[in-house]
């Protein structure tokens, strides 16, 4: 056992305290928008800066699950981001495998996709690539085009580098061909990296803003933070949440706890999935960034 000296145990608390604080300045957003969100009208007319409800009511949760609009949104984005992320992953990963196999032009299309990553094409081709093959006002605009993120592909294909080959080539030499020895060898391996770009993935669809707002003309199709986004900048809460709700002004909430009712629960799904997900995000990161 190796022995601590006084100054390295200091260091450690000193850590400490500072990831304790640090912890308790992140997480301190977070516990006044829970608190708005549950907070009445005399609270919030009360507080300037609400820590604890001390009236606590739903209200705001009840306006806003009210709204068929925010109700469609909400289910909008889990649709895109379960189908994105599989796909996502789908693509990701066969192209990954395929570029650590020795084939022709192999080194061509690695240099392509560093390319991409170098050079952006910029917001104006992309549109016009996503107009002309027909995929404005629907919601494979939000998929297809952020499909592959270039930066997870060659992290994703440093990891399966990482694989040791003998695996690889004792299942050929048993008789499996291609496709049966990167789903029954390389993917249960992959399970850590999988996961955690998995979740990159889910969040960057989960997220979904921009092109929400640049390719849907449909406001149906709206995923939820394009929805939030109007809720947030509205200063009238029968204007935020749309035609559908229409509620006597005496019976509503106050608009900054429907704001905060609808920012919780746009972000809480999203990091309820990361400690599934936790014990294999660092071995993910770290196994496929080692070997180069």
């Amino acid at each position: 056992m190796i022995k601590r000296t006084l100054g390295e145990r200091a260091i450690d608390g000193l850590n400490m305290v500072l990831l304790i604080i640090t912890g308790g300045v992140m997480l301190l957003p977070f516990i006044h928008i829970f608190s708005v969100s549950f907070s009445s009208l005399q609270d919030v007319l009360q507080k300037e800066f609400i820590l604890w409800p001390t009236n606590w009511a739903i209200d705001a949760y009840k306006a806003i699950f009210a709204s068929d609009s925010f109700i469609r949104s909400l289910f909008v984005t889990i649709y895109i981001t379960v189908v994105g992320t599989a796909l996502s992953l789908i693509l990701t990963s066969t192209m990954a495998y395929g570029l650590t196999r020795k084939v022709l032009g192999q080194r061509v299309i690695l240099l392509m996709v560093i390319f991409t990553i170098l050079f952006n094409a910029g917001m104006i081709p992309v549109y016009l690539v996503v107009k002309e093959t027909g995929l404005m006002n629907s919601l494979w605009a939000l998929i297809i085009p952020s499909a592959i993120s270039s930066f997870n592909l060659i992290v994703i294909r440093q990891f399966f580098l990482s694989i040791p080959n003998e695996l690889s080539e004792a299942a050929l030499i048993d008789g499996a061909s291609e496709i049966r020895t990167f789903w029954s060898i390389i993917i249960p391996l992959s399970k850590p990296a999988l996961a955690t770009f998995g979740l990159f993935y889910a969040v960057g669809h989960w997220n979904k803003y921009f092109e929400g707002i640049l390719y849907l003309n449909d406001a149906a199709k709206w995923p939820i933070q394009v929805v939030l986004r109007q809720i947030v900048i509205m200063n009238e809460a029968t204007s935020t949440l749309g035609s559908d709700v229409m509620l006597q002004l005496e019976n509503q909430p106050p608009p900054v706890t429907i704001q905060m009712a609808a920012i919780l629960v746009a972000t809480l799904p999203i990091l309820l999935v990361y400690p599934f997900l936790q014990k294999h995000f660092a071995k993910g990161v770290m196994i496929g960034s080692v070997k180069g």
